[in-house]
């Protein structure tokens, strides 16, 4: 006996819904990706978001790496991205937030290149400008004004700002206290930004100074140590200074308003130090016979 055609579907109907509904999360489960591996998307230009796995284990390889090797810059600016987020990136953030020339600088975002602060103005300012002794630090240290790398591991983009702020003001805290970029003067510096900023990668530069040589341990402890402390602790707030526009201000001006005392010069008592030695070392050899 031949069934009729809608008996045919009422009687396959059932398997047809039953095999969709079965299949349909083995479809669904060959085409999602593993969900580890999706990625958040960037959030800014240079921006590398990282999975928990991923930032622990850079932040502990960076920390390692700058502590045995510093001059790592790219593992010295990676940990010190990795470390201050959340607590002390969003803390320096609420500093400048609470300051009136600190919220102009987020919400103007200046960036200092030598296409923004251009050697050819700084060369021709007075000597006794903030932009002249800018100027004179980076001709003496050899250095140049594009250098600093841009912030790739913190999440909150307006944070990421201020990062890269602090990066690119760090030169200009040499210029201003007159300290070298030789280790001895980088650990000095470091102490003062430590004292000032909180920020945890700063003060673990501090800890090299257990590296250096005798003489300058002592200086340090003795001299460059307290002066960092003293001064990071009871100055303004450097993050909150608009360098751009204090290039033509009296640098000892700044220095007062700043609260910051301009420490010994560094080079000058290394140099004192090298001669005394020469000098004994000279009169020994005229004593023996």
């Amino acid at each position: 006996m031949r069934l009729r055609t809608s008996s045919v579907l009422r009687l396959i109907r059932p398997s047809i819904v039953t095999d969709v509904k079965s299949t349909r999360p083995f479809v669904c489960a060959s085409c999602r990706r593993f969900s580890v591996l999706n990625r958040p998307p960037p959030k800014y230009d240079a921006h590398v978001p990282l999975t928990l796995a991923e930032r622990t284990a850079l932040t502990l390889g960076s920390g390692v790496l700058s502590f045995l090797n510093p001059r790592r810059g790219d593992m010295i600016a990676a940990f010190g991205e990795l470390t201050a987020q959340p607590y002390f990136i969003n803390r320096l953030r609420n500093i400048m937030l609470a300051d009136t020339t600190g919220r102009r600088i987020l919400r103007d975002r200046p960036r200092m290149s030598s296409s923004t602060i251009p050697l050819s103005y700084l060369s021709k300012l007075p000597s006794n400008t903030v932009g002249a002794a800018f100027y004179t630090w980076l001709e003496r240290e050899h250095l140049e004004q594009d250098t600093r790398a841009a912030v790739r591991y913190i999440d909150d983009e307006e944070c990421a700002y201020v990062m890269q702020r602090y990066r690119e003001s760090h030169d200009f805290y040499h210029a201003v206290t007159g300290l070298p970029t030789m280790r001895e003067g980088e650990v000095a510096l470091k102490a003062f930004e430590f004292a000032n900023t909180r920020l945890p990668m700063t003060g673990l530069a501090v800890a090299s100074v257990f590296t250096l040589k005798p003489a300058e341990k002592r200086r340090f402890w003795e001299t460059y140590g307290p002066w960092a402390f003293r001064n990071g602790t009871h100055s303004h707030d450097v993050i909150n200074v608009y360098w751009e526009e204090e290039l033509e201000t009296d640098v000892q001006e700044l220095r007062n308003r700043l609260g910051i005392e301009q420490p010994p010069d560094l080079r000058a008592i290394r140099k004192a130090e090298r001669d005394k030695r020469k000098a004994a070392k000279a009169a020994e050899e005229t004593i023996i016979p």
